[in-house]
C-alpha cells in the first residue's frame, strides 16, 4: 500500500488493483439493490416453494448490474470526482484505473447482468435492470449539473431492484411489487438528501445542481426530507394492505416510520450536520429493519 498527494492535498491511498475494481463498483449500492432484489424475489414466490436457482441467478444478475452501474457512473463523472474532497481518491480520478478500463469493465459487467437475469430468469426482469441503467447512467447522472429535480429522477432505478426480483420469481408485476417499489423511492430521499447536506460543500464544489446547493439554508432539503418521510408512512402499510404481509409487519412498519419521522422534525428545526449525520444513519437501521420484518413477518 503506497500514498501519494492528491489535487486538494488529501493523503491518496494505493490500494491493490483487486480492491480498487471492487470500489469501482460502488459495493454499497450495489449491495442495496442485490437485498432489495432479492427480497422482491422471496415474497413473490408467496405460497409457491421459493426457487433457489432463479434466486441465485436474480442475485448474480443484480450484482453484475449494479456493479456495472457504479463503474460506468464513476466513468461518467471522472472529471467531477476529482473536484471533491469525498471522492477524489477514487479509482479514476486518482489515476489508478485508466479510464479506458473502467469503461471496458462496466460495460461488459452490466450487459453480463441483463444476460444472466434473461437468460435464466425472465425477459420482464432483464428489461427492468436495462430500465436502471437507462434512468440512472443517461437520465439522473447528468441531470444533477441541471437540476434539483435529478434526486427525484433518481429514486426511480433506485426503486426498481425489488421489481427485478418480483419480475425473476412472477414474471408479472402486482400491487405487492409496487408496494416494494414505493417503500424504497420514499426512503430514498431522506437518506440521500440527509448526505447530501452533510457534503453540501463537496457538491457545491463540483457545480452539481443539487438542492443541498441551490438552498444553501437547507429549508427546502429539510422540508423535502419531512414531506417524503410522512409520504414513507403509508408506504410502509402498502404490504399489509394488498395482502402480502401480515400485521405483525404493520405494527413494527409503523413504529419505524414514527421514530424516523421524529429525527426528520428535529432536523427540519435544526440544521446541523449532526442532526442529517443522525438522519442518515437511522435511514440505513429503517430499511435493514423494515426488511427483517418482512422476512420474519414471512415465515411466522
Amino acid at each position: 500500500m503506497k500514498e501519494g498527494i492528491t489535487q486538494n492535498g488529501a493523503i491518496a491511498v494505493r490500494r491493490s488493483p483487486v480492491f480498487d475494481y471492487l470500489v469501482l463498483t460502488k459495493p454499497e449500492l450495489t449491495l442495496l439493490s442485490v437485498v432489495t432484489a432479492l427480497g422482491g424475489a422471496y415474497l413473490a414466490a408467496s405460497g409457491t416453494t421459493l426457487p433457489y436457482s432463479v434466486l441465485l441467478h436474480t442475485f448474480l444478475g443484480t450484482l453484475f448490474v449494479g456493479g456495472g452501474a457504479g463503474a460506468l457512473n464513476q466513468y461518467i463523472e471522472r472529471d467531477l470526482d476529482i473536484q471533491m474532497r469525498r471522492t477524489e481518491n477514487r479509482p479514476l480520478p486518482s489515476g489508478r484505473i485508466h479510464q479506458h478500463h473502467a469503461l471496458l469493465f462496466g460495460s461488459v459487467l452490466s450487459s453480463a447482468g441483463v444476460l444472466e437475469l434473461l437468460l435464466f430468469t425472465h425477459a420482464l426482469a432483464a428489461f427492468l435492470a436495462v430500465l436502471t441503467l437507462a434512468t440512472y447512467l443517461f437520465l439522473y447522472t447528468p441531470l444533477k449539473r441541471v437540476t434539483p429535480f435529478a434526486t427525484v429522477i433518481g429514486g426511480i432505478p433506485g426503486a426498481l431492484p425489488p421489481l427485478i426480483g418480483w419480475a425473476a420469481v412472477s414474471g408479472e408485476l402486482t400491487m405487492g411489487a409496487w408496494s416494494l417499489f414505493f417503500i424504497l423511492f420514499f426512503w430514498q430521499m431522506p437518506h440521500f438528501l440527509s448526505l447530501g447536506w452533510m457534503y453540501r460543500k463537496d457538491y457545491a464544489r463540483a457545480d452539481y445542481k443539487l438542492l443541498m446547493v441551490v438552498d444553501p439554508s437547507g429549508e427546502a432539503s429539510s422540508r423535502q426530507i419531512l414531506v417524503y418521510c410522512v409520504a414513507l408512512i403509508p408506504a410502509a402499510f402498502m404490504p399489509t394492505m394488498v395482502g402480502i404481509l401480515g400485521l405483525m409487519y404493520f405494527a413494527g412498519a409503523l413504529l419505524l416510520s414514527l421514530g424516523f419521522l421524529w429525527l426528520a422534525i428535529k432536523l427540519y428545526k435544526d440544521r446541523s450536520n449532526a442532526n442529517a449525520r443522525r438522519l442518515f444513519f437511522a435511514s440505513l437501521l429503517y430499511l435493514s429493519t423494515l426488511i427483517a420484518l418482512m422476512i420474519v413477518d414471512r415465515v411466522t
